[in-house]
């Protein structure tokens, strides 16, 4: 594993770890090797795990389900 276990950071370093893997994940999707973009997957999905494992009751944005994204968008069917 590369970096911290998640597990050991602190709340406010774990959302400095987030904000960073998430700001540069277009940059490694585009220009990475398989290698680091695998490597990126694996960091983010233990980063963002943690992060739901200590706030399993985070809001949920009614814009962010899809019931929400199909009500703000012209024309979608709201039965699916």
């Amino acid at each position: 594993m590369t970096g911290v276990d998640p597990g050991r950071l602190d709340d406010q370093q774990l959302m400095k770890e987030l904000e960073t893997i998430h700001r540069t994940r277009h940059d490694t999707l585009l220009y990475g090797s398989n290698d680091a973009l695998r490597a990126h997957n694996e960091r983010m999905a233990q980063l963002e795990g943690e992060y739901l494992r200590r706030n399993p009751r985070r809001t949920v944005a009614s814009g962010r389900t899809r019931d929400g994204a199909r009500e703000r968008t012209p024309g979608a069917d709201p039965a699916g």
